[in-house]
């Protein structure tokens, strides 16, 4: 019998499993696919590959006010997917040689319970103390006539496509949507994005989203907002945009970037009686399933479908089924926006906390304060803004518009999980020139 048997080996089950070879348990990880799951090989990885190449053509073309000429610079799109798949094969292997380092069992095949502690792999029934199902996530497909037709891209396949469009339409305004128009209009393509709410990157805070908009538009990306695609066709979306007419948006390319949903299904839940639903498997905070002996982390719980969140989640998960007392603190988590200018955040969001009746202050203040933003970003804006408790000065959210916020914005995730108050904080040295003395200028502001 086996300590753990993880289902799925992406970001929250191989890190997962890893961490339960390292506690000296016996370790079986089943994958139907690659391992390192959708973020290494249709993810974050592929995005971030591409938007490094836009944002070099991109800078080449911009670098005269830098002292630099640049003459003949061209896009090439399939070096751009060779180099990603280089480097996707590169982290893979690392991933396979963490694992078996850990002394985890890999198994090739598709898995599902079959009873409490019982695991179905093909025609094998393997037997584990304790399950863990990190099973991910797909593209969701949209009740759009046409949208899941072959012509049209997902979230998925647009990472191997070899050519770089004269146009592209792009359903979903969130940070998926956002980071793929990025790339095509910085690579030289007309981008239109189609969104359902009135504002993109809905989730983040509402300054936030004004400012990216405001930064997007004038890149060039044309934006539809309150507006309901109606159909998808070859070459062309209809669309209603709240006038009354149907309009119709012809592109070369169309894109589905509306989302990510978990995958529950094939996988023995209902009949073993674990709680779930289309939205996700049901978990307490420690990652345990309404099953005794069966739990979840990452996509597939349809919480935070980020991949550094997966990863959390599976190791308390792993240190919970085995007594060590462990907990996520959701509020602390980190996320970043890959765009250019790029958002990042931690904590609360001024909406959140007044939703929730929290009194607190707030403080912004430019990026260019900074010194290296400046010499990096000229020409570039942005802002960083500190919420603390009203009373205590807990930080409480930080919220960043800017070039190399994804770089310190873990400094933020690390002052909200220690509850460190502006007044603590503002004794951290932060080091000069860099980026990352907006925060704080930000928290000195707001202590």
């Amino acid at each position: 019998m086996h300590d753990l048997i993880v289902i799925g080996g992406g970001p929250g089950g191989y890190e997962a499993a890893a961490h339960a070879g390292e506690l000296g348990k016996r370790v079986l990880l089943v994958e139907a696919g690659s391992l390192g799951g959708a973020c290494l090989n249709v993810g974050c990885i592929p995005a971030k590959v591409f938007l490094r190449s836009s944002r070099l053509y991109r800078e080449c073309k911009e670098a005269g006010p830098f002292g630099v000429r640049v003459e003949g610079v061209s896009f090439d799109a399939p070096v751009v997917v060779e180099r990603k798949n280089r480097i996707v094969a590169a982290l893979g292997r690392g991933v396979a040689a963490k694992l078996k380092g850990a002394g985890v069992e890999v198994v090739a095949g598709r898995a599902r319970l079959a009873g409490r502690h019982l695991v179905q792999v093909g025609d094998e029934q393997l037997e584990a103390e304790n399950v863990l199902v990190a099973t991910g996530s797909r593209p969701t497909v949209p009740p759009i006539p046409g949208i899941g037709a072959e012509h049209v891209l997902n979230s998925d396949r647009v990472f191997d496509l070899p050519e770089v469009p004269q146009s592209i339409a792009i359903i979903g305004g969130g940070y998926i949507g956002l980071e793929l128009a990025t790339y095509f209009r910085e690579a030289g393509a007309e981008v239109a994005v189609f969104e359902m709410l009135p504002q993109i990157a809905a989730n983040c805070d509402s300054d936030v989203s004004v400012r990216l908009l405001q930064a997007l538009k004038r890149s060039g990306i044309d934006f539809h907002l309150s507006c309901r695609v109606l159909a998808v066709e070859a070459g062309a979306l209809r669309y209603d945009d709240g006038s009354g007419a149907p309009k119709t948006h012809v592109a070369e390319r169309i894109l589905n970037a509306t989302g990510r949903a978990p995958v529950v299904a094939g996988l023995g839940l209902e009949e073993v009686g674990v709680d779930f639903s289309p939205a996700g498997i049901r978990i307490s905070e420690q990652g345990q399933t309404s099953l005794p002996g069966v739990w979840a982390c990452g996509d597939v719980t349809g919480q935070y479908m980020l991949a550094h969140a997966a990863t959390r989640e599976g190791i308390v998960a792993v240190n919970s089924m085995f007594g060590i007392p462990d907990r996520i603190r959701y509020e602390a988590i980190p996320a970043v926006i890959y765009t250019h200018p790029e958002v990042a955040m931690a904590g609360r969001t001024e909406a959140e906390l007044t939703r929730a009746g929290i009194p607190f202050r707030k403080a912004t203040v430019p990026m260019g304060v900074a010194g290296r933003f400046l010499i990096e970003n000229e020409q570039g804006n942005g802002f960083v803004k500190v919420l603390v408790g009203a009373k205590a000065g807990e930080i409480l959210g930080v919220h960043a518009v800017g070039d190399s916020s994804s770089e310190f914005i873990v400094a933020a995730s690390a002052l909200i999980e220690t509850a460190l108050t502006a007044r603590q904080a503002a004794e951290v040295v932060f080091p000069h020139p860099t980026v990352s003395e907006a925060l704080r200028e930000a928290i000195l502001k707001v202590r």
